[in-house]
């Protein structure tokens, strides 16, 4: 089942635009969307495919701390993580 999966985590420092569009490129290819410009806080929605609600949020939090990764941001404590499936 497929799921929309939105993360959000908590910065240390105020995010720069450039900051969030490196996310957005980077969460791009999860058909995700990134937040955060101008906020100690960057987030992503992403689609995964998982079985159960639990699953879904630990396939897209796993995702997205890989997108973070690669975006170059920091990391720090997951203060969000919702999921709603397809069917909702």
């Amino acid at each position: 089942m497929r799921w929309s999966v939105g993360i959000e985590v908590q910065a240390e420092q105020i995010l720069a635009r450039e900051q969030v569009v490196e996310l957005a490129d980077a969460v791009a290819v999860y058909d995700g969307i990134a937040t955060g410009i101008g906020t100690n806080r960057y987030g992503a929605q992403l689609i995964v495919e998982a079985a159960s609600l639990q699953d879904a949020i630990e396939a897209g939090t796993a995702q997205f701390r890989k997108a973070a990764a690669v975006a170059g941001l920091p990391p720090g404590p997951v203060i969000r993580a919702e999921a709603v499936s397809e069917d909702e």
